[in-house]
């Protein structure tokens, strides 16, 4: 699938950390993927934007940003910042815009 959205080769290992996951969670090949969007965002909490239930978080803005990956007609949200690379988030909160 030819990408809609291209990132600069510094960001693309990000990408493709992202796509191998949602590939391999998936059982289907790389090229199935599609990146949608990559945007720096920031957190509103050390959770990256991405509360776990019964998790408490550092309530500090957080550096990091956002991957959407589509396969098919459903999107994909990774998730990333501080010091953890990129992360599948079943139930995104909302990020601030940086």
């Amino acid at each position: 699938m030819e990408p809609t959205v291209s990132v600069s080769s510094d960001l693309q290992p990000l990408v493709d950390q992202a796509v191998a996951d949602l590939a391999q969670r998936l059982s289907i090949e790389p090229a199935q993927v599609e990146l949608v969007k990559f945007e720096f965002v920031v957190w509103p909490d050390a959770g990256l934007g991405c509360p776990q239930p019964g998790m408490e978080y550092l309530q500090v803005l957080s550096d990091g940003y956002l991957i959407q990956l589509r396969v098919g007609k459903r999107i994909y949200a990774y998730h990333g910042g501080e010091r953890r690379g990129p992360f599948l988030c079943e139930n995104p909160a909302s990020a601030i815009s940086p």
